[in-house]
């Protein structure tokens, strides 16, 4: 019996197609790498009986990277990565093993059934998986068709099915767009980014930005927030007036009109129209007018509508807005959530969606008179020939997906059950009126019919006082006439709804990339959201953009990245060879790059203005090596060090504090220590400024704390306060915090996991003795003896932490609090696993992991 492969974009998602497909018969499994599983069941397929493995990635399998040397900042010109840089196809988690996961489960496979997301990136996942397959299923024979596409557009049955029963094939040319958008994004984001990141960050301490990013995407996008916040600074308010008359209708009632002329900016002239009307005493009815009018039914919903509602209306951001609708996509509650596509097809089946929420309790009425009258055909809108518009696929509640999704789901389905109902029909009426020689008007609007407004009540025709009844030539007389002064205002800055409609507008990022625009200029710190999800420049952001504009303006305008998605999307269409596009905008912006480079001195004198210099930012911390000055501690992001004496910058590690480490030195270079900590719940280490940026030994990487350091005979290294090899992490070690008593610590050098230990001991200590049992270093405890835990009233006492009986009563284990990424353990790490003084060569210790015996330690992971 032939196998047939089928896999989907998400493991939830490879679950409901196979349980549709199968009807529920199928048998699971966890696959190799324990996220995604694997669901088998037989069926038929190509008119013969077949066993179906269905399973899933998560997500891109693969991501582009610079090869080797070209991902060290400091090794290499950012010039270079326009061209003469490799680039490499790795996997996107390496965690994960997705191609090894793949290959057990494709070897031996006849067929392979993509169900990928139906969009440019899918497409590119799609030719991913196929990479890692094809060369372990069996060989065809006589041209026989093994890969297959299926096209869906939500999770239901008759979708699925539908999408079964008519494969085609992944379109190669989508995969290419996306490949030369990721090329492209690569190569120029990180030349720019390298250059500015490393020439502003050295001049100057307070920027409190970790990156200066630049990115073909992300700075029009900054671009256009800035340009609102410019349009706001140089606004200048003109004061203008306006008249206003009062009629009385009868003793009770009265109304406001509005002046045909609207405002004058010359007070001597609305004075001059205010004495001709002041003293007359009625007001002559000069026309009158009736008109049915319409409210017309919102289009079908596309993803950027959905964003701009979202953010709004919901207050939801956009990333988190797009999170929350792929979630209930792959839950089977909506169709596919990127489309930008408004217009039904004429063959969609749109009772169906609509009959599923015949008994929801918010709607059910209006959807039963729908379905009883006849349901009102959608307008016609833009067909992009992707996905069908944002539809509700089946009902829910709010106790079924909780207060976020349910607020999304709410909306998705009113305004579906808005596409398919009449407009809303009202009555504007109008009276125009002569006061001396001036026209006033007053309008009223009277509901006919609420149409879809009944379910989208946000959209309703506000309710206004009736107008009276009455004919040209009536008078009603004036009550009020005056005169009243006014300013213009400025614009209010950006919502993220009006940022998504102007990057829509230019052509900036994609459907499914916009939300991750905007996330980006907020997680960079060029601008933050305020109430109303309004965002407001920082001070870097509104830098960075005043100084592109003064060195290359198309740096920052949409028209250039506009224009590059035009020629990424004919790659997509065919109509454009990949190498062509990709090898002249490369060539575009390399030109660009090197003229910002020769002209940076343009935007450093707007950062002078702004930023203060390295050597005036921070306080006095720690003594410089060389000159053994003061250097100075700068906190905003990126933490550092500086010596102002010998102009020398040292990187430290990341979300944490850093204090004076007892005013001890490192025995190599003679700089003073500092300790880094995470909190009183985390993990702390001292470090070494210079070693940790310029490792001493070939087996330490850059950023290294002490308790990484492989120097022999150093008090504070890896080598006199390491124990044994993390019981969790494969390459990290446990050290003892020699700064954590009287609650004192061990903590995994490369993750995040704790040991909280002897609580009280007044001194603990690393031992130069070994377990007999796991290699593990020994450790001597000493108590007070008025607080000692030990039995028979001992107060010390040495053991190994993992396998001695007595210490196993003592130790806690726990992740820490927060960590910096740099202590996250994994393949390829250095191997050290202990300590070493005498008994093994330096970073080489027991590679022994404790067994059963290590009890409290264990016990925390069963």
């Amino acid at each position: 019996m032939k196998t047939v492969l089928m896999v989907a974009e998400k493991p939830s998602l490879a679950q409901s197609i196979a349980k549709i497909l199968s009807r529920g018969n199928m048998s699971s499994h966890k696959g190799l790498n324990g996220t995604c599983s694997v669901h088998e069941y037989s069926g038929t397929f190509a008119g013969q009986p077949v066993r179906f493995k269905m399973t899933s990635v998560c997500g891109h399998v693969m991501t582009l990277d610079f090869l080797g040397k070209y991902n060290k900042w400091d090794k290499v010109d950012p010039a270079e990565l326009f061209s003469q840089a490799p680039t490499e196809k790795k996997e996107a988690n390496p965690k994960l093993n997705m191609v090894k996961f793949l290959q057990v489960e494709g070897k031996g496979c006849d067929y392979i059934v993509l169900w990928l997301d139906c969009d440019k990136e899918g497409e590119n996942i799609c030719f991913e998986v196929l990479d890692a397959v094809l060369p372990v299923m069996n060989p065809t024979h006589g041209g026989e068709k093994t890969v297959f596409r299926a096209r869906f557009s939500s999770i239901t049955d008759t979708d699925i099915c539908a999408a079964m029963a008519r494969l085609g094939e992944p379109d190669h040319n989508e995969a290419l767009s996306v490949d030369a958008r990721q090329e492209l994004d690569l190569r120029i984001g990180c030349a720019f980014t390298r250059f500015q990141t490393k020439y502003f960050q050295g001049k100057y301490g307070n920027l409190d930005s970790s990156l200066i990013s630049f990115g073909p995407c992300q700075t029009p996008t900054l671009g256009f927030c800035v340009e609102r916040h410019d349009k706001i600074q140089s606004f200048k308010p003109e004061t203008y007036w306006v008249l206003q008359a009062k009629v009385n209708v009868d003793k009770d009632r009265s109304l406001l009109l509005d002046w045909d002329r609207v405002r004058v900016f010359d007070r001597e002239i609305a004075q001059m129209f205010l004495n001709m009307t002041k003293l007359e005493k009625e007001a002559q009815v000069e026309a009158t007018s009736r008109k049915e009018k319409a409210k017309q039914r919102p289009l079908a919903l596309n993803t950027v509508e959905m964003l701009r509602v979202a953010s709004s209306s919901l207050g939801m951001g956009p990333q988190h807005a797009m999170q929350t609708a792929e979630r209930l996509y792959t839950q089977g509650y909506i169709s596919y959530p990127r489309t930008e596509t408004t217009h039904y097809p004429e063959n969609f089946d749109l009772k169906g969606p609509l009959r599923q929420q015949a008994n929801h309790p918010y709607w059910a009425d209006t959807v039963k008179r729908l379905l009883a009258e006849g349901i009102n055909r959608p307008r016609k809108g833009h067909d992009a020939g992707d996905h069908p518009p944002i539809t509700p696929m089946r009902s829910a509640t709010e106790a079924e997906l909780g207060s976020e999704a349910w607020r999304l789901y709410e909306y998705i389905t009113r305004h579906f059950i808005a596409t398919v109902s009449y407009d809303c029909k009202y009555l504007q009426s109008t009276i125009s009126f002569r006061i001396g020689p001036e026209h006033f008007t007053c309008t009223g609007k009277t509901v006919i019919s609420p149409g879809f407004t009944e379910i989208m009540p946000w959209q309703s025709v506000p309710l206004e006082e009736s107008l009276p009844t009455c004919q040209r030539g009536d008078t009603f007389p004036v009550s009020e006439m005056k005169m009243l002064e006014k300013q213009t205002s400025p614009p209010d800055y950006l919502t993220e709804a009006e940022l998504i409609t102007l990057m829509e507008k230019h052509g900036i990022g994609t459907d499914a990339s916009i939300p991750v625009h905007i996330n980006n200029i907020c997680q960079r710190n060029y601008v933050t959201v305020e109430s109303g999800r309004r965002l407001r420049p920082t001070n870097l952001g509104i830098v960075l953009v005043h100084g592109y504009y003064k060195i290359d303006a198309e740096l920052v305008l949409p028209t250039i990245r506009s224009a590059v998605e035009k020629q990424l999307n004919l790659i997509a269409q065919g109509k454009a060879d990949y190498r062509q596009v990709l090898g002249h905008t490369l060539d575009v912006f390399k030109r660009k790059f090197h003229y910002f480079v020769d002209s940076i001195a343009g935007m450093d004198e707007l950062m002078e203005v702004s930023f203060s210099p390295l050597a005036a930012t921070g306080k006095p911390l720690s003594r410089c090596g060389k000159c053994h000055r003061f250097m100075k501690y700068i906190q905003a992001k990126p933490s550092r060090l500086h010596c102002s004496h010998c102009d020398e910058t040292y990187t430290l590690p990341q979300n944490g504090t850093i204090k004076l480490y007892k005013e001890l030195r490192c025995p190599l270079d003679d700089f003073e220590l500092v300790l880094w900590s995470s909190g009183s719940r985390g993990k702390s280490y001292p470090l070494c400024p210079y070693c940790s940026n310029h490792p001493p030994f070939r087996d330490m990487k850059k950023g290294m704390g002490c308790n990484e350091c492989t120097h022999p005979t150093c008090q504070h290294s890896l080598s006199m306060l390491g124990i044994g090899q993390c019981v969790e992490c494969e390459s990290g070690v446990l050290v003892l915090d020699p700064t954590s008593g009287p609650k004192w610590k061990v903590a995994c050098n490369k993750c995040n996991v704790v040991a909280h230990c002897f609580e009280n001991a007044y001194r603990v200590r690393v031992s130069a003795d070994t377990c007999s049992t796991c290699e593990a270093a020994l450790l001597a405890v000493d108590f007070n003896k008025a607080k000692s835990p030990l039995p028979g009233d001992e107060t010390q006492h040495t053991g190994c932490v993992f396998c001695d009986p007595i210490f196993q009563e003592l130790v806690e284990l726990k992740h820490a609090a927060s960590c910096h990424p740099m202590h996250r353990g994994g393949p390829g790490r250095r191997q050290g696993r202990g300590r070493a003084r005498g008994r093994r060569p330096p970073g080489k210790p027991s590679t022994r992991r404790p067994k059963d015996k290590m009890s409290a330690l264990a016990a925390y992971f069963v």
